[in-house]
């Protein structure tokens, strides 16, 4: 059955209605989850920052891996000296971030906070030091960065100027009196219309991530600060911009059923490997101190090989060997290829 929710068509199915069920019962034993885990969160959360700040500024073009962005945010950084773009938004991004996730509750959904947010999220990046915490004054498009870093336009968005205005403003009053709407749906609503109008001169697509953050956290989902959403639409980066697309497409009042499918499955697998590293986090507390030296080493240098470990951690050579192939057998590592070129990442 067709449903008009907002400005937009949904057919809420029953495989969505499935899929928002689990969603939601995954979320009710959170709280029992929460209490269990207790201190593993609290690193967890740190890894899943640094992989969020990774993979959305990648998405937008920036060159940084993880354990680049990793050693760049616990370095002392002088701020004043920050003169590479990637550093800048790495840095407003992770701010901004942070923001979230500790003041949540003090955050209201209003245009405001919004644009107070787009100032944090830019004040490093000199080229928009003009634009931060403002709407456009100029046209943009939703655009795509291709491999050799070049630019592919996917869909116009809302004019700058008063459309612009006027479609940020319906948004948010739509989101504080809509109180029928199920807040997983309305929070999937809200960040695709954002992307739609595209509100900002630039950093519309982190400014969508940081906002299905807060509204995920203002909604009760607490667990989304321990799983990377940002990495997760990275990996499916091609599928999450032609869905954008396909819905688009049919601007105004489109059908946005494809949209809403795809973030309820990006909410589950997260769902997923949340509970995995959980898992993982449990078995990792029965080993022995090389062998957690060495889970280590490998998540922080995934590809690295037995020679290397042997050299960082000043372990025998014999030893390491013999540890990965246990390690291997317990599934904590992930071994790659054979004899002389075999490499490890972590699970």
């Amino acid at each position: 059955m067709v449903s008009a929710i907002h400005t937009f068509l949904l057919d809420l199915d029953w495989k969505l209605i499935n899929t928002l069920s689990s969603i939601d019962r995954f979320d009710a034993s959170w709280a029992s989850i929460e209490k269990k885990e207790g201190s593993s969160l609290y690193q967890l959360k740190h890894i899943e920052t640094v992989r969020s700040v990774a993979a959305s500024t990648r998405i937008e073009g920036s060159l940084m891996s993880d354990d680049e962005v990793r050693i760049f945010l616990e370095k002392e950084t002088d701020i004043t000296k920050l003169d590479d773009r990637d550093a800048q938004e790495v840095l407003g991004y992770f701010e901004t971030l942070d923001i979230i996730c500790d003041a949540y509750d003090d955050i209201n959904v209003t245009e405001s906070a919004i644009k107070n947010l787009h100032n944090i999220l830019c004040k490093y990046s000199e080229k928009d030091q003009w634009h931060r915490g403002d709407y456009k004054k100029q046209n943009n498009a939703v655009e795509a960065t291709l491999p050799d870093g070049s630019k592919k336009v996917l869909f116009q968005t809302t004019e700058a100027g008063i459309p612009t205005e006027s479609a940020m403003r319906d948004l948010v009053e739509w989101y504080a009196k809509d109180r029928e709407t199920h807040p997983l749906v309305k929070c999937a609503i809200f960040v695709y219309d954002f992307v739609s109008i595209h509100p900002f001169q630039d950093g519309n697509g982190r400014m969508s991530r940081l906002l299905t953050t807060l509204l995920l956290l203002k909604s009760g989902y607490r667990w989304i600060q321990y799983v990377s959403f940002e990495h997760e639409i990275e990996s499916r980066k091609s599928e999450y911009y032609r869905v954008l697309r396909t819905c688009q497409a049919d601007r105004p009042n489109e059908n946005v059923t494809p949209w809403i499918g795809f973030f309820f499955s990006a909410l589950s697998n997260i769902q997923t490997q949340l509970m995995k590293k959980l898992q993982h986090e449990g078995s990792e507390s029965e080993l022995s101190i090389r062998e957690k030296s060495i889970v280590s080493y490998i998540a922080g240098h995934p590809g690295c090989k037995s020679g290397s470990i042997s050299e960082k951690l000043d372990i025998p050579l014999p030893s390491v060997k013999r540890l990965l192939a246990e390690l291997y057998k317990k599934n904590m590592i992930e071994r790659h290829g054979t004899g002389p070129g075999t490499h490890y990442t972590a699970n």
